[in-house]
Parts: C-alpha cells; structure tokens; sequence
C-alpha cells in the first residue's frame, strides 16, 4: 500500500500576499482523496524529529538559535519565512516524514511526503524557504545507523541543492545529484557529486533525454540502497521562480524516469515534493498530484 506522510502543520500560516504557496500542501492532499489515487488510510502523521536526530545534521549554534528565535535579521531574510516557533516543530515533522519514508520505502519499495525537500538549509545556516534540510536529517541518521553504506540523493528541483551538496561534500556515503538551472539561484552554486546545470528556455526533449541516461547510468555505478528524489515541479514552463520550459507532460515523464528504474533495479524511493512557483495553484497541484499517480501505477 503506497504510504504518504502528510500533517496540518505542512501548512504553515504565512502574511497575506506571500509568494511562497503554502496552500499546495493543503490542496495536494485534497486533490488525491478527490481523484481516488489514494484514500485517508494511505497517510500518516510523522513523529517530530528529536534534537539528538537532527543534530547530527545541523550544527548546534545555528539550532539553539532557531530554538531561542534569535537569529538576526539578515538570517531570517534568507530564509524568507517569518520566525516562529511553529516554523520550527513544521521542520521537526517534515523531517521526520522524510525520515519515515525511507524506512518505509525500504519494505514497500516507495513512500512519498506531501512536503520536504528542503534543500538549501546549510548545516550552519537556512535560506531559500528552507530552515532545515530534511533529506539531509534523514541520510546522515540512516549512515549513522551503519545499515546504508550508499545513498543517493537524486535532486530535480530547478535550484541546484546547495545546501545538500555542502552537507556531504566529504561523505563518500550519500552521493548528491543535482539537475538544476544554471542561472538560476542560488547565485552561487556548491559543488554536488555530480551537477548538471541546464539552460534557461530548457525543454522536454533535451531534459528527458538527459536524465533517461544519466540517471540509469548512476544506479548502475553507485549501487545506492536507497534514493532520495526530490522532485520539484518548479522545472514547469509556469513556474515564477524556474527559467526552464517543461511541460505537464514532461514534468510527468521525469518521475516516470525515476520511479520506473528504481522499481526496476529494486532500491527504494523516498520522495519529497520540493518547490512548485506556478502561477496558477492548478498546475502547482496537478504536477505534484502526478508523482503520486505514478507512484501508485509503479508500485502498486
């Protein structure tokens, strides 16, 4: 049974006007029980991560300043959410969805978070609407446990996982791949496993082609016991924040790409939603909808 972590709390309350579409992790939810893809016993409620978890992660400045509220303007200006306690016990259960995916993912060969991928939360610092790096919280206590000995970290939002790709730039245990804009933000781009940095204007047929024989070729050298896919619909021709032109359809078929080859190699896939800028909440909502109908078919 395809298992999807999903809390109230995703949906974090933000001033009016915000940029930011909170509302998707309200709707996405809605818009799978409306469509039959799954039904309420498909999901549940993460546990909050503990301190100790996300510790081995973050660094302990920067959390005990996000305990207290005390970062400085110039921090919460990167990240840009207003600072709240709830900001935080969101990321605590975020994180902790992710972390339950992969365990789940590993019995049923996939689990899915409404939210998560939260990829430009440094171990030191947060930024980009990201205040902690949930696939990074969940890889690091998966290493630790001394049962994964490769991860991958397959990353398809249209930002470059900078954070992610700093976290484990000298952890030969969780290799990171980032498909991303190159000029898009960051500005300053880390450097992942492997990157590959795509035009502006960038559409279905280069993309799909890409990653059709890079990421086949990644399970067969990396071997990895699990993935992490990070499959950000800001890679949509209606995104605000991407510069590149892929359509519905072709953001449909990059799941198609991962999900298949996991499931036809036998690693597990935890998936994070990551980013989504449309205009219009529709698209938003439809593209991310799409991961779940795929997974269903996939899998199930």
């Amino acid at each position: 049974m395809l298992q999807v972590a999903y809390d109230p709390i995703y949906k974090y309350q933000l001033p009016p006007g915000h940029r930011f579409p909170m509302e998707k992790y309200e709707l996405l939810p809605q818009q799978l029980l409306h469509e039959g893809t799954i039904s309420e016993e498909n999901f549940f409620s993460p546990t909050p991560l503990t301190d100790e978890i996300i510790l081995q992660t973050h660094d302990e400045g920067y959390f005990k300043k996000l305990l207290s509220q005390s970062l400085t303007r110039k921090e919460i200006r990167a990240i840009g959410f207003p600072l709240t306690p709830m900001l935080i016990e969101r990321g605590r259960v975020i994180a902790g969805g992710t972390l339950e995916c992969a365990h789940i993912a590993v019995e049923s060969g996939v689990a899915l978070n409404i939210a998560g991928g939260t990829h430009h939360a440094y171990a030191d610092r947060g930024g980009g609407f990201c205040v902690l790096n949930d696939v990074a919280i969940a890889a690091n206590h998966l290493i630790n446990s001394g049962d994964f000995d490769q991860i991958l970290i397959a990353d398809l939002d249209v930002h470059q996982g900078d954070g992610t790709a700093h976290i484990f730039r000298k952890e030969p245990r969780a290799f990171t791949f980032s498909m991303h804009g190159e000029s898009n933000y960051p500005l300053r781009k880390e450097q992942s496993d492997l990157d590959i940095g795509l035009a502006d204007g960038t559409g279905d047929e280069l993309y799909l082609s890409i990653l059709l024989r890079v990421f086949e070729e990644l399970l067969e050298k990396i071997k990895p016991k699990l993935v992490f896919y990070l499959a950000g619909v800001d890679v949509l021709e209606s995104d605000k924040l991407g510069r590149l032109q892929l359509t519905r359809e072709g953001c449909k078929e990059r799941d198609r790409i991962v999900l298949s080859q996991c499931k036809q190699a036998s690693i597990p896939v935890a998936v994070t939603m990551a980013g989504g800028y449309s205009t219009q909440i529709r698209d938003i909502i439809d593209a991310h909808a799409n991961t779940f109908r795929l997974a269903q078919q996939i899998f199930f």
